[in-house]
């Protein structure tokens, strides 16, 4: 009775190890089951989000290029552009310094012609006649004569003078000048002894270039001529009236 009772047990005890084993099983599927399905959804959910992610940063990325495109057509435009201003610029400025140039030489051309009014610092030199020798038989040689009076105007135009005049008479291109004894005259008009040159220029200059050695104040004073200079901070000339 025992024996019965003992194998009985152990049969009622393995069918319940069975019953639990199955349960176990199925419930280890199930979960395993549920865990994969939820990668998968996961998984589709992510790539869903990747997807959509990386079709804005292309498109945005295409966008940037063409941009970038137009910025670099627009930037060597600009290039092209800025170059044609340059060269626009240097060209207005060459025409610029040339219509100086010729408004400066026209200006000069008005003032040897005497058709404007000049003022400036220069110079004033005066030539008297020379004392009277009573052994000297020729009184020529102790009077201004016209040669005299060429060689410092001559001077000074070659040295940069702006505009001379003597005695108060100006010259101009068409001035002529000659000697008639004691007398000169001046585009018609006659001055007596002394006669005073004045030049509008560089004082300095006019100066050194009628007082250089052998020049020409060395040679009206070999020929007897009285011959001073003076330094002037204004001269003043009128147009020279006429045609």
């Amino acid at each position: 009775m025992k024996k019965r009772g003992k194998k009985a047990l152990k049969k009622k005890v393995r069918g319940k190890h069975v019953i639990l084993s199955l349960v176990c099983l199925v419930l280890g599927y199930i979960m395993a089951f549920s865990y994969h399905l939820t990668l998968v959804e996961n998984k589709h959910k992510s790539k869903q989000v990747t997807g959509g992610h990386y079709e804005r940063t292309l498109d945005l990325r295409n966008q940037l290029i063409l941009l970038e495109q137009a910025n670099r057509k627009l930037q060597r435009e600009y290039n092209k552009k800025q170059a044609k201003v340059l060269q626009i610029e240097k060209e207005l400025s060459k025409e610029e310094e040339a219509y100086s140039a010729i408004a400066g030489e026209a200006e000069k051309y008005r003032m040897f012609l005497g058709k404007v009014k000049v003022k400036g610092p220069g110079i004033q030199v005066s030539l008297a006649d020379g004392e009277y020798n009573p052994d000297e038989q020729n009184i020529n040689n102790y009077l201004v004569h016209e040669y005299h009076v060429f060689k410092v105007v001559n001077e000074l135009y070659v040295s940069g003078a702006e505009a001379v005049a003597i005695n108060g008479q100006r010259l101009s291109s068409k001035s002529y000048i000659v000697c008639n004894g004691p007398v000169i005259t001046v585009d018609g008009k006659q001055y007596p002894a002394p006669f005073v040159i004045s030049a509008i220029g560089d004082p300095a200059v006019l100066e050194s270039a009628l007082n250089m050695t052998g020049g020409v104040r060395d040679q009206l004073v070999n020929d007897n001529i009285i011959f001073t200079l003076e330094k002037k901070d204004s001269i003043n000339f009128n147009p020279i009236l006429g045609s």
